[in-house]
């Protein structure tokens, strides 16, 4: 036998023998030859001056340009109109805020249909969050709503005598997911007793709906809640009323909601120390220790009106923009906003004392929301109700130039040591990719598709 025809006989019969140890071994290898990769974390640090602007705010983020942006979708804007037999009639029971009520009438609207049910005037629960009484008519124009709603989703202001003389039954939605059971589970009372309430379970998901649930949803959502005359008209009055062009912003960092989140904060003042722990309740201890920093790295933890201009400048917008703050009673450390934005206007600051102590807080909230979809541009420091639907309209409306602004992004940087110019840079770098690929305005929505430019 030659040498050759040994060497491949050898190699045949060792081949796996050699080979797979180095199988084994490669990505161990690789990883101890390979230089040090970046920190652990979903951002990059910033490695050059060129592409960020410093902290005076050389360029604006509004200015960059955009690759893509969310717009209305066009397959909802035709009627799917409902067989002509209803299964009953069916009433919505929202709770808590304005935003957080619109958000159960939204999501009503769609059962609504997808049950084939006639829709009574919603009602609305705000005794318990703002210690009043206020109905669907005193913030929407009913018959604008009974009217956009026609061909998607049937609304009567009456019912048969029969009907309206009794109590609807109350069905328990809170553990429902997905259209199947309000189907399943839903439907048989509703055929039984023929007028029912209910409340959508929050945990539902909307994509499992049937398309003419869905396009009942964003029509009846986003086309069909105005604002009734007089709240409209005073509305119209504070937007006239602030100087443009203007920024709203809507910062949130009440007693309630720091107490919330669960989070600690340093330097604060002893009167806003004060004011959490009283709202902070046995059922909201705050974090401490390794949980504490896992909590705010994953963004939970409200930002500080210092935090708020800090990001502010970092994005470019001047010191001396016009502000409204669009938020409610109680704002703590806002001198750490304001010592750096002095342009600030408020509901309070420029409607007159009466008109401001008469109104309800549901009427003081709307203002806030059409402020906020009609302004310049709109800042969020937090992602919550009014923030979804205020970036919604302004979407719908095509109004680009909204942000949310990052806490997770801010709390990364902060803990690795970033300060002063480099954590403005990184946080416009943060900012700018979330701007221009068109996920500024947060929309994860099933009526807006995202367009490339």
């Amino acid at each position: 036998m030659s040498s050759s025809a040994s060497a491949a006989a050898w190699w045949a019969r060792s081949r796996v023998r050699i080979l797979l140890p180095v199988i084994f071994l490669a990505p161990a290898l690789y990883f101890l030859l390979s230089p040090p990769s970046s920190p652990p974390f979903f951002f990059t640090l910033p490695t050059s001056r060129e592409e960020s602007p410093s902290a005076s705010g050389s360029r604006v983020i509004w200015a960059q340009r955009r690759v893509a942006e969310w717009r209305s979708c066009g397959w909802w804007r035709a009627a799917m109109p409902a067989p002509s037999r209803r299964n009953g009639y069916i009433r919505i029971d929202c709770y808590g805020g304005l935003n957080q009520l619109r958000r159960d009438l939204c999501d009503g609207i769609a059962v609504a249909r997808l049950l084939n049910a006639t829709m009574v005037l919603p009602k609305f629960e705000v005794a318990a969050y703002w210690n009043e009484s206020s109905g669907f008519a005193d913030i929407f124009d009913v018959d604008y709503f009974i009217e956009q709603t026609r061909g998607y989703v049937e609304v009567v202001k009456d019912m048969p005598e029969e009907i309206a003389s009794k109590e609807p039954f109350k069905v328990d939605c809170s553990k429902r997911k997905g259209h199947f059971d309000y189907v399943e589970t839903v439907l048989p009372a509703l055929l039984e007793h023929q007028y029912i309430s209910l409340t959508p379970a929050m945990s539902q998901r909307r994509d499992r709906n049937p398309s003419y649930a869905k396009a009942s949803y964003c029509q009846g959502c986003y086309n069909a809640l105005r604002l009734n005359k007089n709240v409209e008209t005073k509305a119209i009055e504070l937007l006239q009323a602030i100087p443009k062009p203007f920024l709203s912003l809507h910062l949130r960092f009440e007693p309630d909601m720091v107490a919330y989140s669960r989070c600690v904060y340093t330097g604060l003042s002893s009167k806003s120390l004060s004011a959490i722990e009283a709202a902070r309740g046995e059922d909201r201890k705050a974090l401490t220790g390794e949980a504490a920093l896992l909590w705010r790295n994953r963004g939970k933890c409200p930002l500080t009106p210092s935090e708020t201009a800090f990001i502010l400048k970092a994005l470019g917008i001047p010191t001396d923009t016009n502000i409204y703050l669009a938020a409610g009673d109680g704002l703590m450390e806002l001198e750490g906003f304001t010592s750096i934005y002095k342009n600030i206007y408020t509901k309070s600051s420029l409607l007159t004392h009466d008109d401001f102590e008469k109104m309800h807080g549901n009427t003081k909230a709307a203002l806030d929301y059409y402020v906020s979809v009609s302004s310049d541009a709109y800042v969020a420091t937090f992602f919550g109700n009014m923030d979804k639907m205020v970036t919604a309209m302004r979407t719908m409306q095509g109004h680009q130039k909204t942000l949310v602004l990052s806490r997770r992004a801010y709390a990364n940087y902060t803990a690795v040591g970033l300060s002063g110019e480099q954590l403005a840079m990184a946080m416009w770098d943060a900012h700018r990719e979330e701007y221009i690929m068109g996920r500024g305005s947060a929309l994860p929505e099933q009526c807006f598709c995202e367009f490339k430019l």
